[in-house]
Protein backbone atom coordinates (compact mmCIF):
# COMPACT_ATOMS: atom_id res chain seq x y z
CA UNK A 1 0.00 0.00 0.00
CA UNK A 2 1.08 3.36 -0.45
CA UNK A 3 0.83 5.78 2.19
CA UNK A 4 -1.06 8.74 -0.09
CA UNK A 5 -3.78 5.46 0.21
CA UNK A 6 -4.40 5.60 3.24
CA UNK A 7 -5.90 8.67 3.58
CA UNK A 8 -3.81 10.07 6.32
CA UNK A 9 -3.32 13.96 7.34
CA UNK A 10 0.44 13.59 7.88
CA UNK A 11 0.78 17.68 7.51
CA UNK A 12 -0.05 20.02 10.02
CA UNK A 13 0.89 23.12 7.58
CA UNK A 14 -1.57 25.19 6.57
CA UNK A 15 -1.41 26.74 2.41
CA UNK A 16 -2.17 30.17 1.54
CA UNK A 17 -4.44 28.62 -1.22
CA UNK A 18 -6.40 27.02 1.93
CA UNK A 19 -6.45 30.13 3.60
CA UNK A 20 -7.61 31.98 0.53
CA UNK A 21 -10.47 29.50 0.05
CA UNK A 22 -11.53 29.54 3.91
CA UNK A 23 -12.11 33.03 3.58
CA UNK A 24 -13.48 33.14 0.42
CA UNK A 25 -15.80 30.64 1.45
CA UNK A 26 -17.09 32.58 4.09
CA UNK A 27 -17.89 36.01 2.74
CA UNK A 28 -19.56 34.58 -0.75
CA UNK A 29 -23.06 35.02 -0.34
CA UNK A 30 -23.71 31.37 -1.83
CA UNK A 31 -27.57 31.30 -0.53
CA UNK A 32 -28.69 34.52 -2.58
CA UNK A 33 -25.88 33.55 -5.92
CA UNK A 34 -28.20 29.64 -6.00
CA UNK A 35 -31.56 31.04 -5.60
CA UNK A 36 -30.38 33.71 -8.34
CA UNK A 37 -29.42 31.34 -10.89
CA UNK A 38 -31.56 28.50 -9.72
CA UNK A 39 -34.80 28.87 -12.35
CA UNK A 40 -32.57 28.27 -14.99
CA UNK A 41 -30.68 25.27 -13.99
CA UNK A 42 -31.55 22.23 -15.45
CA UNK A 43 -33.75 20.02 -12.88
CA UNK A 44 -32.17 16.78 -14.08
CA UNK A 45 -35.78 14.59 -14.58
CA UNK A 46 -34.11 13.12 -18.02
CA UNK A 47 -30.75 11.62 -18.71
CA UNK A 48 -27.55 11.73 -16.09
CA UNK A 49 -28.42 13.77 -13.13
CA UNK A 50 -26.87 17.24 -12.59
CA UNK A 51 -24.42 17.85 -10.52
CA UNK A 52 -25.61 20.31 -7.25
CA UNK A 53 -26.14 23.92 -8.29
CA UNK A 54 -23.52 25.05 -5.48
CA UNK A 55 -21.08 22.89 -6.69
CA UNK A 56 -20.92 24.01 -10.12
CA UNK A 57 -21.03 27.70 -8.64
CA UNK A 58 -18.08 26.78 -6.68
CA UNK A 59 -16.01 25.28 -9.53
CA UNK A 60 -16.55 28.26 -11.81
CA UNK A 61 -14.99 30.50 -9.18
CA UNK A 62 -12.10 28.62 -8.50
CA UNK A 63 -11.79 28.99 -12.20
CA UNK A 64 -11.81 32.99 -11.64
CA UNK A 65 -9.67 32.92 -8.88
CA UNK A 66 -7.22 30.28 -10.18
CA UNK A 67 -6.86 31.55 -13.26
CA UNK A 68 -7.86 27.46 -14.52
CA UNK A 69 -9.35 26.86 -18.37
CA UNK A 70 -11.94 24.21 -18.68
CA UNK A 71 -9.82 21.18 -18.77
CA UNK A 72 -7.23 22.49 -16.45
CA UNK A 73 -10.18 22.81 -13.99
CA UNK A 74 -10.90 19.48 -14.75
CA UNK A 75 -7.08 18.00 -14.43
CA UNK A 76 -7.20 19.84 -11.25
CA UNK A 77 -9.75 17.73 -9.09
CA UNK A 78 -7.36 14.79 -9.81
CA UNK A 79 -4.66 16.76 -8.56
CA UNK A 80 -5.77 18.65 -5.49
CA UNK A 81 -7.90 17.70 -3.52
CA UNK A 82 -8.43 20.87 -1.77
CA UNK A 83 -10.35 21.76 -4.37
CA UNK A 84 -12.88 18.68 -4.33
CA UNK A 85 -13.43 19.84 -1.20
CA UNK A 86 -14.24 23.55 -1.98
CA UNK A 87 -16.68 22.29 -4.24
CA UNK A 88 -18.25 19.89 -2.22
CA UNK A 89 -17.23 16.90 -4.01
CA UNK A 90 -17.02 13.29 -2.00
CA UNK A 91 -14.06 11.37 -2.36
CA UNK A 92 -15.22 8.50 -4.32
CA UNK A 93 -18.04 10.74 -6.61
CA UNK A 94 -17.84 11.73 -10.14
CA UNK A 95 -16.44 14.70 -10.98
CA UNK A 96 -17.65 17.49 -13.31
CA UNK A 97 -15.68 16.78 -16.70
CA UNK A 98 -14.81 19.91 -19.36
CA UNK A 99 -17.74 19.86 -21.10
CA UNK A 100 -20.10 20.36 -17.86
CA UNK A 101 -18.10 23.08 -16.46
CA UNK A 102 -18.62 24.58 -20.33
CA UNK A 103 -22.35 24.32 -20.29
CA UNK A 104 -22.30 25.70 -16.64
CA UNK A 105 -20.35 28.70 -18.17
CA UNK A 106 -22.73 29.37 -21.30
CA UNK A 107 -25.97 28.99 -19.42
CA UNK A 108 -24.74 31.92 -16.70
CA UNK A 109 -23.69 33.90 -20.73
CA UNK A 110 -27.07 33.25 -21.92
CA UNK A 111 -29.11 34.33 -19.24
CA UNK A 112 -26.67 37.33 -18.65
CA UNK A 113 -25.90 36.06 -14.96
CA UNK A 114 -22.94 37.66 -14.62
CA UNK A 115 -23.92 41.03 -14.21
CA UNK A 116 -26.46 40.49 -11.85
CA UNK A 117 -24.11 38.08 -9.75
CA UNK A 118 -22.06 41.65 -9.00
CA UNK A 119 -25.47 43.28 -8.29
CA UNK A 120 -26.14 40.58 -5.79
CA UNK A 121 -22.71 40.88 -4.34
CA UNK A 122 -22.99 45.06 -4.33
CA UNK A 123 -26.48 44.64 -2.71
CA UNK A 124 -25.04 42.74 0.38
CA UNK A 125 -22.30 45.27 0.66
CA UNK A 126 -24.65 47.80 0.33
CA UNK A 127 -26.52 46.62 3.41
CA UNK A 128 -23.09 46.18 5.19
CA UNK A 129 -22.54 49.79 4.80
CA UNK A 130 -19.40 49.30 2.72
CA UNK A 131 -20.57 50.34 -0.94
CA UNK A 132 -21.47 53.98 -1.01
CA UNK A 133 -22.99 56.03 -3.74
CA UNK A 134 -21.80 59.74 -2.66
CA UNK A 135 -19.02 59.68 -5.45
CA UNK A 136 -17.60 57.69 -8.34
CA UNK A 137 -13.68 57.07 -9.29
CA UNK A 138 -13.71 55.68 -13.25
CA UNK A 139 -10.73 54.03 -15.07
CA UNK A 140 -9.95 51.70 -17.53
CA UNK A 141 -6.98 48.79 -18.24
CA UNK A 142 -5.82 47.10 -21.07
CA UNK A 143 -6.34 43.10 -20.87
CA UNK A 144 -4.19 41.28 -23.71
CA UNK A 145 -5.03 38.98 -26.28
CA UNK A 146 -3.45 36.77 -28.16
CA UNK A 147 -2.07 37.88 -31.46
CA UNK A 148 -1.14 34.95 -33.22
CA UNK A 149 -3.53 33.39 -36.49
CA UNK A 150 -2.39 29.97 -35.30
CA UNK A 151 -5.76 29.06 -35.39
CA UNK A 152 -8.92 27.57 -37.40
CA UNK A 153 -10.19 31.24 -39.23
CA UNK A 154 -5.96 31.95 -39.46
CA UNK A 155 -6.98 35.38 -38.40
CA UNK A 156 -6.78 37.33 -34.69
CA UNK A 157 -10.01 37.84 -33.14
CA UNK A 158 -12.03 40.88 -34.97
CA UNK A 159 -13.33 42.16 -32.08
CA UNK A 160 -10.36 42.91 -29.95
CA UNK A 161 -7.99 46.17 -31.55
CA UNK A 162 -4.88 47.74 -31.12
CA UNK A 163 -4.37 50.78 -29.04
CA UNK A 164 -1.26 53.03 -27.72
CA UNK A 165 -0.01 53.73 -24.34
CA UNK A 166 2.63 56.00 -24.51
CA UNK A 167 4.86 54.08 -26.83
CA UNK A 168 3.81 50.74 -26.91
CA UNK A 169 1.71 49.55 -28.90
CA UNK A 170 -1.37 47.08 -27.17
CA UNK A 171 -3.60 44.17 -28.66
CA UNK A 172 -7.19 43.44 -26.64
CA UNK A 173 -9.55 45.01 -24.77
CA UNK A 174 -10.34 47.01 -22.13
CA UNK A 175 -11.68 47.19 -19.00
CA UNK A 176 -13.89 50.24 -17.89
CA UNK A 177 -14.90 50.60 -13.94
CA UNK A 178 -16.88 52.99 -12.56
CA UNK A 179 -15.74 52.51 -8.19
CA UNK A 180 -17.14 53.76 -5.48
CA UNK A 181 -15.00 56.65 -4.18
CA UNK A 182 -14.83 55.55 -0.53
CA UNK A 183 -14.69 52.08 -0.50
CA UNK A 184 -12.83 51.76 -4.15
CA UNK A 185 -15.57 49.01 -4.45
CA UNK A 186 -16.64 47.95 -8.38
CA UNK A 187 -20.37 49.07 -9.18
CA UNK A 188 -20.38 49.34 -12.81
CA UNK A 189 -18.25 47.26 -15.60
CA UNK A 190 -18.06 47.98 -19.43
CA UNK A 191 -15.75 45.28 -22.09
CA UNK A 192 -14.69 47.40 -25.07
CA UNK A 193 -12.02 46.66 -27.90
CA UNK A 194 -8.64 48.18 -27.07
CA UNK A 195 -9.01 50.87 -29.38
CA UNK A 196 -12.07 52.55 -27.65
CA UNK A 197 -11.21 55.54 -25.42
CA UNK A 198 -11.66 56.32 -21.82
CA UNK A 199 -13.48 59.18 -22.30
CA UNK A 200 -16.07 57.55 -24.39
CA UNK A 201 -17.28 55.45 -21.86
CA UNK A 202 -16.84 57.51 -18.89
CA UNK A 203 -20.71 58.51 -18.42
CA UNK A 204 -21.56 55.24 -18.90
CA UNK A 205 -19.46 54.04 -15.54
CA UNK A 206 -22.27 56.45 -13.39
CA UNK A 207 -24.74 54.61 -11.40
CA UNK A 208 -26.76 58.04 -11.34
CA UNK A 209 -26.80 58.60 -7.94
CA UNK A 210 -23.61 60.28 -7.37
CA UNK A 211 -23.15 64.22 -7.30
CA UNK A 212 -19.14 64.37 -7.97
CA UNK A 213 -17.12 61.90 -9.65
CA UNK A 214 -12.80 61.22 -10.40
CA UNK A 215 -11.02 60.63 -13.39
CA UNK A 216 -7.29 61.08 -14.34
CA UNK A 217 -6.00 63.32 -17.35
CA UNK A 218 -7.36 60.98 -19.84
CA UNK A 219 -11.12 62.19 -19.13
CA UNK A 220 -10.19 66.01 -19.88
CA UNK A 221 -13.18 67.57 -21.62
CA UNK A 222 -15.99 64.59 -20.07
CA UNK A 223 -18.35 66.99 -18.76
CA UNK A 224 -18.51 68.79 -22.52
CA UNK A 225 -19.70 65.11 -23.68
CA UNK A 226 -23.30 64.95 -24.89
CA UNK A 227 -23.90 61.67 -22.54
CA UNK A 228 -23.18 64.06 -19.46
CA UNK A 229 -25.37 64.40 -16.13
CA UNK A 230 -24.99 68.21 -14.86
CA UNK A 231 -25.96 67.16 -11.55
CA UNK A 232 -22.24 65.51 -11.70
CA UNK A 233 -19.39 67.45 -10.40
CA UNK A 234 -16.27 66.03 -12.46
CA UNK A 235 -12.97 66.71 -11.02
CA UNK A 236 -10.22 65.31 -13.28
CA UNK A 237 -6.73 65.59 -13.32
CA UNK A 238 -4.66 68.41 -14.76
CA UNK A 239 -2.17 67.34 -17.82
CA UNK A 240 1.03 66.09 -16.03
CA UNK A 241 3.20 68.47 -17.85
CA UNK A 242 0.90 71.09 -17.30
CA UNK A 243 0.94 70.00 -13.26
CA UNK A 244 4.94 69.63 -13.80
CA UNK A 245 5.10 73.51 -14.75
CA UNK A 246 3.42 74.40 -11.54
CA UNK A 247 5.55 77.05 -9.23
CA UNK A 248 5.75 75.33 -6.10
CA UNK A 249 6.62 78.47 -4.59
CA UNK A 250 3.57 80.24 -5.94
CA UNK A 251 1.03 80.60 -3.16
CA UNK A 252 -1.62 79.99 -5.47
CA UNK A 253 0.04 77.39 -7.86
CA UNK A 254 0.86 75.26 -4.74
CA UNK A 255 -2.54 75.67 -3.30
CA UNK A 256 -3.51 73.77 -7.08
CA UNK A 257 -0.57 71.02 -7.04
CA UNK A 258 -2.25 70.41 -3.22
CA UNK A 259 -5.31 69.97 -5.01
CA UNK A 260 -3.99 67.83 -7.64
CA UNK A 261 -2.82 65.80 -4.96
CA UNK A 262 -6.09 65.08 -3.01
CA UNK A 263 -7.72 63.99 -6.03
CA UNK A 264 -4.77 61.60 -6.90
CA UNK A 265 -5.80 60.36 -3.58
CA UNK A 266 -9.40 59.70 -4.17
CA UNK A 267 -8.56 58.71 -7.57
CA UNK A 268 -6.06 56.01 -7.04
CA UNK A 269 -8.72 53.69 -5.21
CA UNK A 270 -9.40 52.75 -8.51
CA UNK A 271 -6.78 50.71 -8.87
CA UNK A 272 -6.84 48.62 -6.12
CA UNK A 273 -9.35 46.11 -8.28
CA UNK A 274 -7.58 46.00 -10.97
CA UNK A 275 -4.38 44.82 -8.73
CA UNK A 276 -7.25 42.75 -7.13
CA UNK A 277 -8.20 41.03 -10.39
CA UNK A 278 -4.58 41.03 -12.20
CA UNK A 279 -2.37 40.23 -9.49
CA UNK A 280 -4.24 37.84 -6.70
CA UNK A 281 -6.54 36.14 -9.14
CA UNK A 282 -4.08 36.41 -12.31
CA UNK A 283 -5.96 37.64 -15.00
CA UNK A 284 -4.15 39.46 -17.37
CA UNK A 285 -5.08 38.07 -20.89
CA UNK A 286 -8.42 37.13 -22.40
CA UNK A 287 -9.55 33.16 -22.52
CA UNK A 288 -12.35 33.69 -24.69
CA UNK A 289 -12.99 35.10 -28.46
CA UNK A 290 -15.49 37.60 -28.85
CA UNK A 291 -16.18 40.42 -26.38
CA UNK A 292 -19.02 39.29 -25.00
CA UNK A 293 -18.02 36.22 -22.93
CA UNK A 294 -15.02 38.15 -22.05
CA UNK A 295 -16.89 40.59 -20.67
CA UNK A 296 -19.39 38.38 -18.87
CA UNK A 297 -16.04 37.37 -17.29
CA UNK A 298 -15.20 41.01 -15.93
CA UNK A 299 -18.88 40.88 -14.33
CA UNK A 300 -17.88 37.82 -11.94
CA UNK A 301 -14.19 39.12 -11.79
CA UNK A 302 -15.22 42.28 -10.15
CA UNK A 303 -18.01 40.93 -7.88
CA UNK A 304 -15.31 38.04 -6.55
CA UNK A 305 -12.91 40.93 -6.38
CA UNK A 306 -15.09 43.51 -4.05
CA UNK A 307 -15.72 40.60 -1.66
CA UNK A 308 -12.04 39.98 -1.43
CA UNK A 309 -11.73 43.64 -0.95
CA UNK A 310 -13.81 43.74 1.93
CA UNK A 311 -13.26 39.99 3.41
CA UNK A 312 -12.00 41.08 6.85
CA UNK A 313 -14.80 43.28 7.49
CA UNK A 314 -17.31 41.13 6.28
CA UNK A 315 -16.08 38.30 7.97
CA UNK A 316 -16.36 40.57 11.31
CA UNK A 317 -19.92 41.08 10.82
CA UNK A 318 -20.24 37.40 10.06
CA UNK A 319 -18.83 36.64 13.96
Amino acid sequence: MKQATLNLDLSAKITRKQVFLDQMDQVVPWAALVELIAPYYPEGKTGRPPFSLMTMLRVHFMQQWFTLSDPAMEEAFFDTPLYREFAQLEELARLPDESTILRFRHRLEKYKLAEQILSVVNELLTQQGLLLKAGTAVDATLIAAPTSTKNKDKARDPEMHSSKKGNQWYFGMKAHIGVDAESGLVHTVRGTSGHVSDIAEANSLLHGQESIAFGDAGYQGVEKRPDANADVTWHVAMRPGKRKALNKENEAEAMIDKAEKLKAGIRAKVEHPFRVVKRQFGFVKVRYRGLKKNTAQLFTLFALSNLWMMRSKLMGAGA
